[in-house]
């Protein structure tokens, strides 16, 4: 695909995304299969849901103001295996035109990150050409979409092999043979064990290709050179061509009580607002690595956007409350005077409630009256049956004869079959 300066032209600045899976939000979960039933049928089948997935995602994006996408590799089942001969790009071209053009208008800028068996510079032939066929492949799902070459494919460097010197030679040698399309779509970032951001830059600078940062790699694995996380940042920028688009980071934060380098489950909006302070600029986009995708997204934008109005707030009240009432009472009734006053309202103060009361421990008092707060909203339409169902369950989990998602899975089947809208776009069933 082509990708010239004036299609590469973006309107705008700073936009913050998320990475592929969406949370609270229905119909846009992939599917796949086993290799043994990976008939060409089935995968046909697999790949229009998955197809139907994206584009439901890419509504939602769109929907709420989110500008910044990875999509999925696994929007094809085995695509870039032998095993799958179907011609998808083909076949669902009208889709994943249609996609595109959503993507384009909406000035979305979509991203794929092949994972780690994706080794370029592997010390065995067999895994490169498996790595060249991977790459081949997602660059042909931005390619199905017709979206231009700031629409990009990272990738990290790969292996040590006991000679890291010669692995970034082999890198180096082994990107020399990709195919122009794919070397124009693929970035490369710094990891938490192997290559930093100084030898990643390095390899960036001579192969001229873009680098992202990203930060809780770079917290885990720094460089000798002692430079702040700005200076790395600002340097990885002269990588980034026009045709590039704006420079893109990686964003994440470390889970308390996990392992060095696991995502934490919710972007902690002070650090966050900190970090932005840090860069001292805003030309430039930020991918957050977290456990709760969207969720995050939508409040890092709305602490940025300084056009913000409550009723965004309310919106989202209205997807939390049940979930905060399960974790902290205290917080539920913060959180209901926090938003009595329609003047003066403070997002970031919104939402450093709603984190407090999600990091509160639950316990089965807070998981009873949760649940009996929703099940209000069937007291005066649910049958005797399912009343005395209910009320059954809540006596077995008070018993710790039965856990609470055999009690919250009974009120999310009342809330599909009755049609409770605010139940439904709630998070209380998905957190």
């Amino acid at each position: 695909m082509t990708c010239s300066m004036e299609e590469a032209r973006t309107k705008g600045i700073m936009k913050i995304g998320y990475a592929c899976k969406l949370i609270g939000v229905p119909n846009t979960n992939t599917k796949s299969c086993t290799l043994k039933s990976a008939t060409s049928e089935r995968l046909s089948e697999l790949i229009e849901h998955n197809i139907g997935a994206l584009n439901n995602a890419i509504d939602y994006n769109i929907d709420n103001n989110i500008k910044l996408f990875r999509i999925s590799s696994d929007i094809i089942p085995f695509g870039s295996s032998e095993i799958n001969q179907v011609k998808w790009w083909e076949i669902f071209s009208q889709e994943l035109d249609s996609i595109g053009k959503k993507i384009k208008e909406s000035n979305m800028r979509v991203s794929v990150h092949p994972g780690q068996y994706t080794v370029l510079n592997s010390n065995n032939e067999d895994v490169v050409k498996k790595a060249v066929d991977d790459l081949i492949y997602h660059t042909r799902i931005l390619d199905s979409l017709k979206v231009n070459c700031n629409h990009k494919m990272v990738l990290h460097i790969g292996g040590a092999y006991d000679d890291k010197k010669k692995a970034i030679q082999r890198f180096m040698d082994n990107y020399s043979l990709l195919e122009d399309n794919v070397k124009k779509r693929l970035v490369i970032e710094n990891d938490d064990k192997i290559y930093n951001i100084e030898e990643v830059l390095d390899i960036g600078i001579k192969l001229d290709m873009p680098v992202i940062f990203d930060n809780l790699h770079h917290e885990i694995n720094r460089p000798d050179n002692p430079m702040d996380e700005k200076y790395w940042i600002d340097q990885c920028k002269n990588t980034w061509k026009r045709e590039d688009g704006p420079q893109k980071v990686h964003y994440s934060q470390q889970a308390k009580d996990k392992k060095t380098g696991s995502h934490s489950d919710f972007i902690g909006i002070e650090k966050f607002l900190d970090f932005l302070e840090g860069l001292e600029r805003n030309d430039i986009d930020i991918m957050l690595e977290v456990k709760d995708k969207n969720l995050s997204c939508i409040k890092c934008i709305n602490c940025t956007d300084p056009n913000l109005r409550i009723n965004a707030l309310e919106k989202e009240w209205s997807k939390y409350k049940y979930t905060i009432l399960e974790h902290s009472h205290i917080a539920y009734l913060k959180m209901r005077n926090l938003l009595k006053d329609k003047e003066e309202f403070n997002p970031v103060l919104f939402y450093t409630i709603l984190e407090n009361g999600l990091e509160k421990d639950r316990d089965t008092g807070s998981f009873e009256n949760a649940a009996l707060h929703v099940w209000g909203y069937f007291k005066n339409k649910a049958s005797e049956k399912e009343r005395n169902d209910f009320f059954k369950q809540i006596e077995r989990f008070k018993k710790q004869e039965i856990g609470i998602n055999i009690v919250k899975n009974n009120l999310r089947k009342l809330t599909e079959k009755y049609k409770e809208s605010y139940l439904l776009n709630s998070y209380y069933f998905d957190l």
